[in-house]
């Protein structure tokens, strides 16, 4: 029986982490392999990584991370926004890794066909503290700014040519909610984000208010709309099971060699699901 393996947060330049592309492997020819956001800063280290891992596994699905979106210095890809988005999407096809633009692939191997939906649906802000709730943006990010938590996503993360990242979350929820109401309604789902669609994977965070660029609020139901039997994601560096309204959240992220080296288990950078 095939395996469906899931992984996210791999840091490839991060010192530490560049040889666990290499542990990623498959226990047959059939096996497909999810991944979940943050290979990369740098374009062409992101597409490289998905190729190597695109020889290894039938199927490879991807959707970006906050990090694939940063414009950083030393990118000699110095795309923004919607720009830098279709080029990784450009790429991600040019090496048959399917992305969240392109068709969704239905895993047959379960009890009923489960559509596999890449998402990038981005974040709005929505997920504030009980403190800044209601409260107006500008004064949750001052919070969040005494705390020293805002995210780079603030320098590095560009929504061009949307006026914001929350105008550009919008117009991805509309696109991501539209292709996820055609799945035929006998199948179940795997839902794949980079950032979890229900805030509860956020409550352990040592700083509540970075949960502000972890999701958004619109998402709170998806996994209940559109038959989920799994959520996979990343972001939070938290990699754990968690239940939602009977649904199975994967948090499936490796994370930075500071975080997982003090876990009892170390490193585990590939989750399988199915």
């Amino acid at each position: 029986m095939p395996n469906l393996y899931a992984t996210s947060d791999l840091h490839v330049t991060h010192r530490g982490n560049e040889g666990f592309v290499d542990a990623i492997s498959p226990e047959s020819p059939e096996d497909w392999l999810i991944v979940a956001g943050d290979v990369a800063e740098r374009v062409d280290v992101v597409a490289d990584t998905l190729a190597r891992l695109r020889e290894r596994f039938a199927t490879v699905v991807w959707v970006p991370g906050n990090h694939e979106l940063w414009t950083t210095a030393n990118d000699p890809d110095q795309r923004r926004g919607q720009d830098r988005y279709e080029e990784l999407v450009r790429r991600c096809r040019a090496v048959d890794v399917l992305t969240p633009e392109d068709e969704f692939a239905v895993w047959p191997h379960g009890e009923r066909p489960l559509t596999v939906a890449p998402l990038f649906v981005l974040y709005d802000y929505s997920w504030r503290t009980p403190a800044a709730t209601g409260a107006p943006l500008a004064e949750a990010m001052r919070q969040a700014r005494e705390a020293g938590v805002v995210c780079t996503d603030e320098y590095l993360l560009h929504p061009d040519p949307h006026p914001s990242r929350r105008d550009w979350c919008a117009r991805r929820l509309e696109i991501s909610e539209k292709r996820l109401a055609d799945i035929p309604d006998d199948h179940g789902t795997v839902l794949v984000s980079h950032w979890p669609l229900h805030r509860h994977p956020t409550a352990p965070l040592y700083y509540p208010e970075f949960a502000m660029w972890c999701g958004t609020e619109e998402t709170a139901d998806w996994h209940r709309r559109f038959r989920a039997e799994i959520a996979v994601y990343g972001h939070l560096h938290i990699p754990r099971t968690t239940h939602q309204d009977g649904v199975r959240f994967e948090e499936v992220s490796l994370g930075y060699p500071r975080e997982w080296s003090r876990r009892a288990r170390g490193a585990v950078p590939v989750r399988r699901l199915l």
